[in-house]
């Protein structure tokens, strides 16, 4: 049962309504309802035309028709996961409009109305609560309660919420002039398209590019899926095609070539093996050595054929033709504002790396030093920028996020951030103003704006510009606008590197 909802926020933040009014998605993944025909053409998603010849190997062409039947379902199932996404797009964005303009007639801002209209109103689950909803799926969670309390907590919080969100969504809807220009979002044809309305919330229009621009780290993420999942194809078509022509020329049958140059190679798993194995990863195997020997064999003998394939493959195309034309998607660029946000280095510097963080979040404790690494490394030729993403999941993060640009107000926000990473079991309000003592901050500005939540609407801004980039956990960071797959020191300089060569040809 997957109960990681962090793609779902519940965070304050003028799309939450939409999020939580919305049908729940899992893990992050749209659920299609009914089939569509064609959805790639509905998908609008296919970052570039995919070519009749996918690959070419000595001479004999691989096609669109080598890609098997299940393959082309999954393909489609993405696609329609898009198009389900964009129908569901356009009411979030009417939710979105709804909620700015009623905050706006009651001299509130969007964060105190969601605070007052859904999260006070949806009730907190109970650990009775998560251990009925544990013990009703046990079947499907295959992990003890203890381990994934938390995580069910969380999940019976925002299926709460949603609820009570849409209930509002509906008063709202039935206050409001809400006018339909389109039955639903459908891709735009052309750049020209992105101008059409296909709303209008009490005289506020929402076009096609307002849609487009939220989903594009979905439509990235499928391209992605959609050509790994053909690249994958292609790959297992050129090494049949190369086996098929080895064994020919060898005059045996691909069976007996494969027992020969694969099989045979594998070493046996000793025992003395499947226990380093068992000793260098005890923290991530549930049971004892003598429970999990025989999975541990199997595991590492599968790992050997695996290579023994591997290698056997790239000695076959070292000896051959090879030719592929699947073009991966171009990874997309976000505009992320940094004004008015804690930065550190060269303002005038070429490259700016953005972090979304959580103090709350360990990864990003262990990211720190990377970022420190990396800014020392390069001196002047990089700016640090920082902007709040506080899970759900974290119960602190939140206020722990306020407190931050509180401190920053007063000029000591680094200090600040220091003590928050180095302490984040103890982030409650209590301790928050006691860090502030100890980096020499005015103790009565500091507690009156952490008290008064002064700071919430800042936090919501940098979540719903998170959401906008595609940021669905942290630490997420990203490089002149492009995401860095993981922030660590090999990646980050990885990404600086290439940033700083493009800027340099341009």
């Amino acid at each position: 049962m997957p109960l990681n909802a962090a793609k779902n926020r519940l965070a304050l933040s003028l799309l939450l309504l939409a999020a939580l009014a919305a049908p729940a998605a899992v893990s992050g993944q749209i659920q299609p309802s009914a089939p569509r025909p064609d959805p790639a053409a509905a998908c609008g998603c296919e970052s570039s035309p995919l070519p009749e010849v996918l690959a070419t190997v000595n001479g004999i062409r691989v096609t669109r028709q080598d890609i098997s039947p299940e393959a082309r379902k999954r393909v489609a199932d993405l696609q329609q996961q898009v198009v389900e996404a964009r129908r569901r797009e356009l009411e979030s964005q009417i939710d979105s409009a709804l909620l700015e303009a009623e905050a706006k007639r009651r001299g509130v801002s969007a964060a105190k109305l969601l605070e007052a209209e859904v999260l006070s109103k949806a009730p907190e689950p109970t650990e009775a609560d998560a251990q009925k909803f544990y013990d009703e799926n046990r079947a499907r969670i295959d992990r003890e309660f203890r381990d994934v309390k938390e995580e069910v907590v969380s999940y019976l919080r925002e299926a709460r919420r949603r609820e009570v969100a849409a209930k509002f969504s509906e008063t709202l809807r039935a206050s409001a002039r809400v006018k339909r220009l389109a039955a639903e979002a459908t891709p735009p044809a052309s750049e020209a398209e992105l101008a059409r309305v296909l709303a209008s919330v009490d005289g506020r229009d929402i076009t096609s590019a307002e849609v487009e621009e939220s989903l594009r780290p979905l439509v990235y993420g499928v391209q992605e899926q959609v050509y790994r999942l053909r690249e994958q194809e292609v790959e297992l078509r050129v090494n049949g095609l190369l086996l098929g022509e080895e064994a020919r020329r060898r005059g045996v049958t691909p069976r007996a070539l494969l027992d020969a140059e694969v099989v045979s190679k594998i070493q046996p798993v000793t025992e003395a093996d499947a226990q380093k194995f068992y000793e260098e990863n005890r923290a991530r195997i549930d049971g004892d050595f003598a429970q999990t020997k025989e999975q541990i064999v199997q595991y590492l003998r599968d790992l050997a054929e695996q290579k023994a394939q591997a290698d056997f493959a790239a000695r076959l195309r070292a000896a051959a033709q090879v030719r592929t034309f699947l073009v991966a998607p171009p990874a997309p660029v976000y505009k992320i504002a940094t004004d008015g946000q804690p930065a550190k280095g060269n303002p005038a510097a070429s490259v700016t790396v953005v972090e979304f963080t959580d103090y709350q979040c360990p990864s990003c404790a262990a990211a720190q030093p990377h970022l420190e690494r990396v800014m020392a490394e390069y001196g002047d030729r990089v700016r640090l920028v920082v902007r709040d993403y506080p899970l759900p999941q974290h119960a602190d993060a939140q206020r722990a996020a306020e407190a931050a640009e509180a401190a920053r107000e007063q000029g000591k926000y680094w200090e600040y951030a220091t003590l928050l990473y180095q302490n984040q079991s103890a982030l409650r309000a209590e301790k928050l103003k006691e860090y502030a003592a100890r980096v020499g901050l005015d103790r009565a500005k500091f507690d009156a704006a952490l008290d008064s939540g002064r700071f919430a609407d800042d936090v919501s801004r940098d979540l719903r510009d998170g959401e906008r980039a595609g940021v669905n956990g942290t630490p997420t960071v990203f490089v002149n606008g492009v995401r860095v797959q993981r922030a660590t020191y090999e990646l980050l300089k990885a990404a600086i590197d290439a940033a700083l060569k493009t800027t340099r040809t341009e």
